[in-house]
């Protein structure tokens, strides 16, 4: 698929991957569409897109509500015409607690965002682009952890969710006769700042009682995600080279991933317990994939 001169949706895009899949869409030639829940973050980087010549729109959106993201793709289409790329990226990590000690509103924050924020994505866009025939393709972020195993974790159900729906997603798109493509984006360890989303929460979705032991843990993660995690940067090159290919999985950290896949997979079909989970590793990209991933 040829991106210059086509335009793309991208859900979280003020931080993170998200920024830097719009930085590099840009990049390609393509005009760019962003949503964001927090507003200040999300019109810099339409500033910096903007200074540097692209077509750029910025909509502060909660993908958790429908009506939100149907008023987005109004306000894309009315900017740039036919939208060709969307990525259903924005994402939040909640949880950190035993499954049976996951609120209520752990539950409906998280599942709003990670998977109906999906749902909502597919359902607004996907109609509009088969009904404009141009060439198109869907990136939904899953993550290792939606095809691996491990504890209890909400967010990993959600992200299980998510690259079910994507498979899905590919089957029916198939069904139809439709060009559109669909790739799945199953992030390992990246320098994002996802840890700490719960800056994000709504307040009427928050706890009352605060868990500082929780917290405590939550900042050291977010620490050593961004110290050791991969650059974004790689990972939006990775986005781009599967939407040109018509690539399905994009693994960011494939030997990892792999293994844990087949862990998983060894395990179901030897009737077994649960594989053990497995750590989250950031292996050091070689100055080969270096230089390959800068934009």
């Amino acid at each position: 698929m040829r991106l210059s001169g086509r335009t793309a949706v991208v859900t979280g895009a003020a931080s993170g991957i998200g920024r830097a899949m719009a930085l590099r869409f840009a990049g390609e030639g393509m005009a760019v569409v962003l949503a964001d829940v927090e507003a200040e973050p999300l019109a810099q980087i339409e500033r910096e897109l903007a200074a540097g010549g692209a077509g750029v729109s910025a909509h502060p959106t909660d993908v958790s509500d429908p009506k939100a993201v149907d008023a987005l793709a109004d306000a894309a289409e009315a900017r740039f015409g036919p939208i060709h790329v969307v990525c259903n990226n924005a994402g939040v990590s909640g949880g950190g607690s035993p499954i049976w000690a996951t609120t209520e509103n752990d539950w409906s924050w998280v599942l709003g965002v990670n998977l109906m924020g999906v749902v909502h994505g597919i359902r607004t866009f996907v109609p509009r682009m088969l009904a404009h025939g141009e060439p198109g393709h869907v990136v939904n972020t899953s993550s290792v952890l939606g095809l691996s195993t491990g504890g209890g974790s909400i967010y990993s159900v959600t992200k299980h969710a998510v690259t079910r729906l994507s498979e899905g997603l590919w089957h029916d798109l198939r069904a139809a006769n439709s060009a559109i493509g669909v790739s799945v984006l199953c992030p390992g360890m990246v320098a994002t700042r996802i840890v700490t989303a719960e800056r994000n929460r709504p307040a009427h979705l928050q706890d009352a009682t605060a868990d500082s032991e929780r917290e405590t843990r939550r900042l050291a993660m977010q620490e050593r995600f961004l110290a050791d995690g991969m650059p974004p940067e790689l990972v939006a090159q990775m986005v781009v080279e599967a939407i040109e290919e018509g690539r399905f999985y994009v693994l960011t950290h494939p030997d990892q991933i792999r293994h844990q896949v087949e862990q998983r997979m060894r395990a179901i079909l030897d009737g077994s317990e649960p594989a053990a989970a497995e750590p989250l590793v950031a292996p050091r990209p070689s100055a080969d994939t270096q230089e390959k991933g800068t934009p």
